[in-house]
């Protein structure tokens, strides 16, 4: 049970990975392309499009099954080195890329959703941009790196294992 666990933890460590990696090296440079009102509209979509079952299970699940590994790594080895990584591949998680999209990016998202685009002018549009573009893709960027951290530390306790 516990190599299918780790295994699972794994794959949906990648795939988030995969999503913010993605953003970071293709959907911002592309977004950052348009004129204001284009990206905010765009990043209204997605944001919107983004709360998804498809998300939320691979999203919850790694902050979910990461902590369970580690545990049961716990349970299996006591304090080897499988547990040590799986304790800080769940922390980082946790902490780098959940804690990070719960108090960065959604605070923006949802302040970005409560902008009515048609009924804003040219300076309120542009204003809205800069307050959202920059720290949306700076925090993106952190939980890119933190997810990627924690994907590695994930790796090397399967090959440990």
């Amino acid at each position: 049970m516990f190599k299918i666990l780790i295994i699972t933890s794994v794959l949906l460590l990648g795939l988030i990975a995969g999503l913010f990696y993605s953003y970071s090296c293709s959907v911002n440079p592309g977004l950052g392309r348009l004129s204001d009102s284009e990206y905010l509209r765009a990043m209204q979509s997605i944001n919107k499009a983004i709360l998804n079952p498809w998300f939320f299970v691979i999203f919850m699940g790694t902050l979910l099954l990461l902590p369970l590994c580690a545990w049961l790594a716990y349970e299996k080895y006591g304090t080897d080195q499988t547990f040590y990584l799986l304790l800080a591949a769940a922390g980082i998680y946790a902490f780098g890329v959940f804690g990070v999209t719960g108090l960065g990016n959604v605070p923006l998202n949802e302040a970005l959703a409560k902008l009515n685009i048609e009924g804003s002018t040219l300076e309120e549009i542009r204003l809205q941009r800069n307050v959202f573009e920059v720290p949306w893709n700076r925090l993106n960027l952190i939980r890119t790196c933190a997810n990627l951290l924690s994907l590695l530390l994930a790796l090397v306790a399967v090959v440990k294992n």
